[in-house]
C-alpha cells in the first residue's frame, strides 16, 4: 500500500493504531504517523500549522546583551526557534505540515516606543522575506508595539498590505492593560478593517508567580492557559466583541481554561450582579461568543478535542503544534486519532478552517 492510499485509510478509520507502549503503567493509543501529503477521504488535505514560533537574534539584540540573552530558549536546549528555514522546511516535513504561519511571543512591550518599534520592523522584515521565499510553505502574524496602539494600527496595515502578513500575534496583555481597554480599540478597528487574524498567545501571569513556584513549571502550565483564558474573558464581559463584531481573534493551547468550563459565565452577572457593570449590555450570553472565537488544537488527547469541538465547534478550530517547543511534535497525528470528528471536521481542523480564515490559498 502506497502512503497516499495509507493515509487515506487511516483518515476513513480515524487514524488509529494501537501499540503496548506504556506510560505511567497505562496503555495508550498511538495515531499512525502522517507524513506529507496527507489525505482525509481520499482528498489532499493542505495541513496549516497556526502555532508556530521563531525569532530573529537582530530584534532580540536591541534590549540589550544581558536582556537578549534572557530571551534565550531554554527547553530541551533547543536554539531552532532563532529559525533556519531548511532545517525548520525538514521538521515540518516530519510532521505532516504543509504550512506554518510563524510569529514572535511580544518580548517588547516593556520597552521604550521606539526601541519597540525596530524589534517589530526587524521581525516583520524578516518574516516577509521568509514568508516571500517560500509562500507555500510559510505565512506569518506581525509584530505589533501595542504600548503604542496609534502605531500599532500603522503597522498591521503595513503588515497586511504591504508584506503579506495574515494579521498579528498580540500576546495577552500590555502591561497592566487588558486588550479591552478602549485605547487599543483603534488596533482592533484596524483589524476588523483588514480582516486580520489577532493570535493571543500568553506569557504568563507575573501576579501569581509566587503561588506557582514549585514542582511542575507551573509558570508555564497554569499561568499559560489562565493568560488567555483572563484575555478572552475580558474581550467577552466588557463588550469587545460586540463593539467590534467581526474581529478575529485566536487563541493559543486551545483558547486556555475558557471552553472547559464556560457554562459558569451565563450565570456570573445572574448570581452576583453587584460584580457585574450595569452599563455594559452583552448581546448574547458569554458562552454565544465562543463561536466567534478562534482556538488551536493544542490539547494533546482525542477526548480532550472532541469536548473542545463540542463547545467551540469544529469550524473554529485549527492545527497548532507550539514548534520548536516540543509540546506536540506530531500535531496532524493527534487530529488523526479523534475518532469523534467526521472526516469533513478533520480537514476542517487541520487546514481548512485556517485557509478560510486567513485567506490562504491551496
Amino acid at each position: 500500500m502506497n502512503r497516499r492510499n495509507f493515509l487515506g485509510k487511516a483518515a476513513v478509520t480515524g487514524g488509529m493504531a494501537f501499540c503496548s507502549c506504556n506510560l505511567f503503567g497505562t496503555r495508550v493509543a498511538k495515531a499512525a504517523p502522517a507524513r506529507l501529503p496527507v489525505v482525509v477521504n481520499g482528498k489532499r488535505v493542505k495541513t496549516i500549522d497556526v502555532h508556530s514560533h521563531c525569532m530573529f537574534h537582530e530584534a532580540n539584540n536591541l534590549l540589550g546583551p544581558q536582556a537578549a540573552a534572557q530571551l534565550e530558549p531554554n527547553i530541551n536546549g533547543t536554539k531552532e526557534v532563532f529559525i533556519a528555514v531548511e532545517e525548520r522546511l525538514k521538521a515540518m516535513d516530519s510532521q505532516a505540515v504543509d504550512m506554518e504561519v510563524l510569529s514572535v511571543n511580544p518580548f517588547w512591550f516593556t520597552a521604550d516606543r521606539d526601541v519597540a518599534a525596530k524589534i517589530c520592523d526587524i521581525n516583520n522584515q524578516k518574516m516577509a522575506e521568509i514568508t516571500h521565499a517560500h509562500p507555500d510553505r510559510f505565512a506569518a502574524f506581525a509584530s505589533l508595539a501595542l504600548q503604542d496602539p496609534q502605531l500599532a494600527a500603522q503597522q498591521l496595515e503595513k503588515a497586511m498590505k504591504t508584506m503579506g502578513m495574515k494579521g498579528a500575534a498580540i500576546g495577552d496583555v500590555v502591561g497592566d492593560d487588558e486588550f479591552s481597554n478602549p485605547k487599543f480599540d483603534p488596533v482592533w478597528q484596524k483589524a476588523e478593517e483588514l480582516g486580520a487574524v489577532l493570535f493571543i498567545h500568553p506569557q504568563g501571569v507575573p501576579a501569581l508567580s509566587k503561588r506557582l513556584q514549585g514542582n511542575g513549571w507551573l509558570t508555564n502550565t497554569v499561568a499559560y492557559p489562565l493568560g488567555t483564558t483572563i484575555a478572552l474573558q475580558h474581550l467577552i464581559f466588557d463588550g469587545t466583541l460586540d463593539k467590534f463584531p467581526g474581529l478575529k481573534v485566536l487563541g493559543a493551547h486551545g483558547g486556555g481554561y475558557l471552553p472547559s468550563y464556560a457554562p459558569r459565565d451565563d450565570h456570573a452577572c445572574s448570581v452576583a450582579p453587584v460584580f457585574c457593570n450595569p452599563n455594559i449590555k452583552l448581546k448574547k450570553k458569554p458562552t454565544e461568543y465562543l463561536r466567534q472565537i478562534y482556538v488551536d488544537a493544542l490539547v494533546f488527547t482525542p477526548e480532550a478535542l472532541r469536548h473542545l469541538a463540542a463547545q467551540v465547534g469544529p469550524s473554529q478550530i485549527m492545527l497548532g503544534s507550539d514548534y520548536p517547543y516540543p509540546w506536540e511534535l506530531h500535531p496532524v497525528d493527534a487530529i488523526m486519532a479523534t475518532t469523534s470528528l467526521s472526516e469533513k471536521d478533520r480537514a476542517a481542523i487541520l487546514g481548512g478552517n485556517a485557509a478560510r480564515v486567513m485567506g490562504i490559498k491551496g
